[in-house]
């Protein structure tokens, strides 16, 4: 791990969105998330309401405001449904929080203390692309259900979907500022650059993006994607006219049988990304030696790559909302530590396909 900012992981991810019940009830039902805990007017809070899900180590919070005045509902108006917040679990928020200080970044919550019956919740945050606060949280000295105000709270048992940790997180932000916020995640938290993925790479005959790959200790990995010139416009393009301003566009879930998570997502009404059949023509005769049937892999529309050090099965939802901004991203690991960049070009087209249906290419 960084020395600068030993994380430990993804604490949770927090969602501001217009009706957190119903979101709740959305991923419960759809993607088999199980709600653990409760803040609202039932517990004393007067300004806003958030539910939390789980699901593996993967865990979600969903908030919506009582006012229409209130920061929450202003993001909401202007973003639609988005994650606002990514919190990481350091150490020491107090150390982490100052190093980022110390190394230009803007601050948004100094530390602070919540205190209750369970002991102290401790936790800061710093301002990153667009209004995403990315938030350090302390709760080794914590054994509530969530954080102070919060209670235990149980929904009814939901099958779980089998998704175990969240892989990847995947910002869009604006043509030229890429390298700017690739910089802002080295400096500030001790991030690393991993890949690399340039305009060649990630492209077709009409829209073209760049990404680069961020990882911090063993299992925090974010990627930030900048649209490139194209003839068209690209998915990049397309989030940042509907998500009005940059943002996070997708987040990897990861799970250990991609094909029995996927069958019941589909059961359950999750609507995928439709690749093209000829994806899979002569697919046996490159990737080899993996555990699905190619056959299964095109019924179910999962993509396949291969690597040096494994292969990787994966799929994408499409949006989750009535704007083409957030969706999800399902992937099986065998090995494979990248993001199946032998899938770029088939997996542009059918977003093109999908942005064309919008009237968005």
């Amino acid at each position: 791990m960084s020395d600068i900012c030993p994380i430990v992981g993804v604490d949770h991810l927090e969602f501001f969105v217009g009706n957190a019940k119903q979101s709740a009830q959305f991923y419960s039902q759809c993607f088999g998330f199980q709600m653990t805990a409760y803040c609202g007017l039932e517990t004393g809070e007067r300004k806003t309401t958030s539910y939390v899900i789980e699901q593996g180590k993967i865990r979600f919070v969903l908030s919506s405001a009582m006012s229409p005045d209130h920061p929450i509902n202003q993001s909401v108006v202007q973003h639609g449904d988005t994650i606002a917040i990514l919190a990481l679990e350091v150490p020491n928020v107090k150390v982490a929080y100052d190093r980022a200080i110390s190394q230009g970044a803007i601050g948004a919550i100094p530390p602070t203390d919540q205190d209750d019956e369970f002991g102290t919740f401790r936790y800061a945050a710093i301002r990153s692309f667009g209004d995403v606060l990315v938030k350090f949280v302390e709760r080794h000295n914590y054994s509530g259900a969530f954080a102070p105000g919060f209670t235990a709270r149980s929904s009814a048992t939901v099958a779980s979907a089998g998704l175990v940790r969240i892989d990847h997180i995947v910002g869009n932000v604006e043509r030229g500022f890429m390298d700017r916020w690739v910089e802002f995640f080295v400096k500030t938290m001790g991030f690393e650059m991993r890949l690399h993925f340039d305009d060649q790479a990630i492209a077709t005959e009409y829209s073209a993006l760049m990404s680069k790959v961020l990882q911090n200790g063993d299992k925090t990995i974010v990627n930030i994607n900048e649209p490139a010139d194209g003839l068209r416009k690209s998915q990049i393009d397309e989030y940042l006219d509907f998500h009005y301003g940059p943002g996070i566009q997708h987040i990897g879930l990861e799970t250990h049988d991609i094909v029995q998570t996927v069958m019941q997502l589909r059961q359950s009404g999750v609507e995928f990304l439709p690749i093209p059949k000829t994806y899979y023509d002569g697919l046996a005769d490159w990737v080899q030696d993996i555990d699905v049937p190619v056959e299964k892999l095109a019924e179910l529309g999962i993509l396949v790559d291969r690597d040096e050090d494994g292969y990787l099965l994966q799929l994408f939802t499409k949006p989750l909302g009535d704007r083409p901004t957030l969706f999800f991203e399902v992937i099986e690991r065998h090995g494979s530590r990248g993001f199946g960049a032998g899938n770029f070009k088939s997996l542009f087209v059918a977003l093109e396909r999908e942005q064309a249906l919008r009237g968005n290419l």
